[in-house]
């Protein structure tokens, strides 16, 4: 019977402009290095990633599996066989930590499902950075995810949000696509109430970080450009 491999978890920068090497540990090469299967969102940004922190890596004998919202869940349980016959698998999203707030979740609970150990590896998560970093509630937050595109369903989800984190102490963490980053914002002053606390967190670990908390009120009179850059927004009413 066939030794089983694991799936190895491997956290990436949280953008181009950081340094691997340096948000990085060195547990993410030294794996890398025994590591020919890969499932990955992007097939050229991932191969790019690896020989960024690991150059000696020969390209040619990677193995990569495409996993994004085009993949079929009926492709999914392909992408682990080879952990079945005991090679070890890298699963990478296309920024922080796989699995998180990322469509890797799937493979991690079929993972599971065939008995096929699970390793999470050291890395930047922006969900955690963000919070550690805006003085908001550490010991108790939600990740909402993306806020619906209809203007009166967002509307009622932000107002759930401020409800939400008064009632029950409770920080409510969400997010925009990045083109989306400005009208979202607009809505956030629109709708929350004056004395609500808001953070923003974007551009975590790259050399234009910018994270601020502030009350609406505040906020009201400042003026930032968030276009096409990733952020987490927090929303917290004491």
């Amino acid at each position: 019977m066939n030794k089983i491999g694991k799936l190895y978890l491997l956290p990436v920068p949280l953008g181009d402009d950081a340094d691997p090497k340096e948000v990085l540990p060195d547990t993410i090469a030294r794996t890398i290095e025994f590591i020919d299967h890969y499932i990955v969102e992007n097939e050229k940004t991932a191969r790019r990633f690896i020989k960024a922190i690991l150059p000696t890596k020969k390209q040619p004998e990677l193995k990569l599996s495409v996993l994004n919202k085009h993949t079929e869940p009926s492709e999914h349980p392909d992408f682990i066989k080879p952990c079945l016959s005991g090679q070890n698998v890298g699963l990478m999203s296309e920024a922080g930590c796989p699995g998180v707030a990322d469509p890797g979740a799937a493979i991690v609970k079929i993972a599971h499902e065939k008995g096929i150990q699970v390793v999470p590896l050291v890395g930047p998560s922006s969900i955690l950075l963000a919070i550690m970093a805006s003085g908001m509630n550490g010991q108790s937050f939600a990740f909402n995810g993306y806020l619906p595109i209809d203007k009166s369903d967002k509307k009622s989800a932000l107002k759930n949000f401020e409800s939400l984190s008064q009632n029950k102490s409770q920080s409510q963490l969400f997010i925009e696509t990045p083109y989306r980053n400005n009208k979202l914002m607009q809505d956030i002053l629109n709708t929350l109430q004056p004395n609500t606390h808001l953070c923003i967190a974007c551009d975590i670990t790259l050399s234009t970080e910018y994270i601020k908390t502030k009350t609406i009120a505040q906020w009201k009179k400042e003026k930032v450009d968030l276009h096409n850059r990733p952020c987490i927004f927090i929303v917290h009413k004491f």
